[in-house]
């Protein structure tokens, strides 16, 4: 569901991308203000590279032509709480950008919204959270996590379709459009759904207190250990970035299958300063676009898996790192100022 710039205008994706960093800003501060564990940063980074690695795995949906993959929104919200989960997340996306040119660069923005903002901050703490006041079992888990990666799924197909609107694409009429969107992206909602209830399940066996700690709004106390669960991720990522990614359905995704269905071509193009300004920029970043090689000689997706996962997971572990420095120093200057 990554959307190209050519679906959005300048206008749309400077709004976009100002909505998004405000989002991104205002997490990074209720984390800084809240008990994040420092036990979470390891999982934080490995969380992260799975979720990158999960979403180069495109599933077909039988009887469509079409394939989706996971978003990873609820997986990463209810291992992290929703505030670290976006952080994580937009990290995901912004290696995908700019090292794989996986979704515009203009979009990027729309796409951290839509794939982030939306199902962490909004779904998450308005549907899963609720869900488990008295108890979490794993039953409850399941089928709370599948309500939750659809409704998450639908409403950022939904906003792939307003945006696209707002920003004048005549090509793509909204009722057809949505008519398209919503139903294709119910069934990978359904595909993510099962996912993301079997990791958490699966989780919850091994470390309950980590997702407690997460639903709950709790810091992780005492002698949890998260060192196991974080190995079984780390290898995870290498395993499905550097192996089961070859495997990955050759079928358009639902975006580009209902792209396809209502103009007929996939692919949308735009012209203009601001689109060659932000084309250049991510093909001097872009070192293996669309997951190959430039040079076109065998195929690189296996290596991107295993690459983009370790640059995620970099990325996602020095963020926390700088924020738990943040509030450490805050902390410091609050003892020194009341001494």
């Amino acid at each position: 569901m990554h959307m190209i710039d050519a679906l959005v205008s300048p206008t749309v994706g400077a709004v976009m991308w100002a909505g998004s960093a405000g989002a991104v800003f205002y997490a990074a501060r209720k984390i800084i203000k809240t008990e994040f564990s420092e036990k979470k940063l390891p999982v934080m980074a490995v969380s992260g590279a799975f979720v990158f690695a999960a979403q180069m795995i495109n599933f077909t949906i039988p009887g469509t032509g079409s394939s989706g993959h996971i978003g990873g929104g609820i997986l990463l919200a209810a291992l992290l709480g929703e505030f670290p989960a976006l952080l994580t997340l937009s990290a995901v996306l912004i290696i995908q950008c700019l090292f794989f040119a996986d979704g515009g660069l203009l979009a990027l923005g729309a796409n951290i919204f839509n794939m982030g903002v939306i199902p962490c901050l909004i779904v998450f703490p308005l549907v899963f959270r609720p869900a488990f006041k008295k108890s979490i079992t794993r039953r409850r888990l399941s089928a709370v996590a599948m309500i939750s990666a659809i409704l998450g799924l639908q409403l950022g197909a939904f906003g792939v379709v307003l945006e696209t609107q707002a920003s004048g694409i005549t090509q793509l009429p909204f009722q057809t459009f949505v008519a398209m969107m919503q139903p294709i992206h119910l069934a990978i909602g359904i595909g993510e759904g099962f996912v993301t209830a079997a990791v958490l399940v699966f989780v919850y066996q091994m470390r309950p207190e980590l997702i407690e700690s997460a639903v709950k709004k709790e810091k992780l106390e005492g002698a949890s250990s998260v060192k196991k669960i974080t190995v079984v991720l780390a290898i995870l990522a290498v395993l499905v970035g550097g192996g089961l990614s070859l495997f990955a359905s050759a079928n358009p995704d639902g975006l580009e299958w209902s792209m396809e269905k209502v103009t007929g071509s996939g692919e949308i193009e735009a012209s203009g300063a601001v689109y060659d300004m932000v084309s250049s920029i991510q093909e001097k970043t872009a070192f293996l676009p669309d997951y190959e090689f430039k040079a076109g000689e065998g195929t690189g997706t296996g290596v991107s898996g295993v690459i983009g996962a370790v640059l995620t997971s970099v990325l996602a572990l020095v963020t926390g790192a700088v924020i738990s420095a943040v509030k450490k120093w805050k902390k410091r200057s609050l003892a020194e100022k009341e001494e």
